[in-house]
C-alpha cells in the first residue's frame, strides 16, 4: 500500500469513528460494523459493512450517511458503501473500548 494510500485510509477510519450508530451511543468503526475498507489507485472508496440486525431502522440513512461523509474528505474521488449481513454481526465485533462503553466488560 502506498504512503498516501495508507493516510487516506487513516482519514477515512478517523471519519467512520466519528459516525455513531443512532441506537446505541458508540461509533460504527468501534461497534465492529466496517468490515472493509478498499481504496483503489484513482482513490475510489468501497466500504463494506454491516448493521447491527437486518431490520435496523437505518438501514436506509445510515449506509448513505457514511457514503457522504466518506466523499467529504478531499483526496476521495467517490465512495461506495456496500452492506452485507455475512457474517452477521454480533457483540465480539466491537472493540474493547465499545464493551467497556456499554457495560460489556
Amino acid at each position: 500500500m502506498s504512503k498516501d494510500i495508507e493516510t487516506l485510509s487513516d482519514q477515512i477510519i478517523r471519519t467512520l469513528d466519528e459516525i455513531y450508530d443512532p441506537e446505541i451511543p458508540v461509533s460504527i468503526y468501534e461497534l465492529g460494523l466496517i468490515y472493509d475498507v478498499r481504496i483503489n489507485k484513482e482513490k475510489e472508496v468501497q466500504i463494506i459493512m454491516t448493521l447491527t440486525s437486518p431490520s435496523c431502522p437505518v438501514a436506509e440513512s445510515l449506509p448513505e450517511e457514511v457514503k457522504l461523509e466518506v466523499e467529504k474528505i478531499s483526496d476521495v474521488k467517490s465512495a461506495k458503501v456496500e452492506i452485507t449481513f455475512e457474517p452477521p454481526w454480533d457483540k465480539s465485533m466491537m472493540s474493547e473500548e465499545a464493551k467497556l462503553e456499554l457495560g460489556f466488560m
